[in-house]
């Protein structure tokens, strides 16, 4: 009697794992062109990349192994000219990311009030987002042209100006004009931000009326400590995304590096290296982008005690 009742079992169970089988076949061949996808064009030119990072591998048919060879190259040969990349990328990311962070943030503030159209004034917003980066770039180097012609330097000869505004052309606004151009897409940031402020509990800011509080108070004790979670999102995404930053090869002058290089950002030394054929250096320089985005990610993590988690 025992055996049949372990026999059956094991039939059973057989049965059940061929049914769930069976069940799960529809399920991955929808998952399978995207895994498909993920390994070709996501995995496979990443580990290609950590491979060519220690061979010096170029145009020349030349392929060999040479270890940390070009980790040397970059901080010998290259020296002077990755100081200079990684110091343009802090410099554009440590003034962008606050400025994005501050100005998304009051959008929302603005549409998330009941206000007549506010969902238009939402839509508008937000629409740069979807336009594509290379037709950005396109836009905005027509509106910042150096010359009368173009939109900005027409509106200011207008208003009385005769010398047009350099913006792209000289080294000294460069870096200004390249923070300028990043606002155009703070729609993103602004409808997360929107979302962070939609799930604040009207009753708290009641409670806070009735208890006397003023705006600010609110605003101070109630809706930025709720937002925190939403805050560190976007402090993140902003750092990585400033961090890998190239979309100067579009509107800026010396293939993107910008008068006297003011432009030279660490994604386009990376470009630039990758079209003159130096793979292997290419790679290594942006393994090391990866690592110090990785160490630079982790550092705010760990620093993350000031973001509201619902058990404080």
């Amino acid at each position: 009697m025992k055996l049949n009742i372990k026999g059956r079992f094991f039939r059973n169970r057989r049965t059940n794992w061929k049914k769930r089988i069976k069940e799960s076949v529809p399920g991955w061949l929808f998952v399978l062109p995207l895994v498909f996808g993920m390994a070709m064009f996501t995995l496979y030119p990443v580990v290609q990349s950590f491979i060519y990072g220690f061979h010096r591998y170029n145009d020349a048919a030349v392929y060999e192994f040479i270890g940390l060879g070009n980790l040397k190259t970059m901080f010998t040969t290259d020296r002077e000219e990755i100081l200079k990349v990684f110091s343009n990328t802090f410099l554009y990311a440590a003034i962008s990311v606050p400025l994005n962070l501050f100005l998304s943030y009051f959008l929302a503030v603005i549409v998330n009030q009941k206000l007549k159209g506010v969902q238009v004034y939402r839509v508008l917003y937000y629409l740069p987002v979807v336009i594509p980066g290379v037709i950005s770039g396109v836009i905005f180097s027509q509106m910042f042209d150096n010359t009368n012609f173009g939109l900005f330097n027409s509106w200011m000869q207008a208003l009385g100006k005769k010398e047009p505004f350099p913006f792209f052309s000289s080294a000294d606004t460069a870096m200004f004009s390249a923070i300028f151009m990043n606002f155009w897409t703070i729609g993103a940031s602004m409808i997360l931000w929107l979302s962070a402020l939609k799930n604040i509990p009207a009753g708290l800011y009641e409670a806070a009326k009735i208890d006397g509080a003023g705006v600010l108070t609110r605003v101070f004790k109630i809706t930025i400590p709720m937002s925190t979670p939403m805050i560190f999102y976007n402090l993140i995404t902003g750092i990585i995304g400033a961090l890998q930053t190239n979309a100067t090869m579009v509107y800026a002058s010396n293939g993107g590096r910008g008068p006297d290089d003011s432009l030279y950002f660490i994604a386009v030394k990376i470009y630039t290296e990758f079209s003159s054929g130096y793979y292997g250096h290419a790679s290594a320089i942006a393994w090391v982008l990866f690592i110090v985005i990785a160490l630079l990610t982790f550092v705010t993590f760990k620093t993350n005690k000031w973001v509201y988690t619902g058990d404080q």
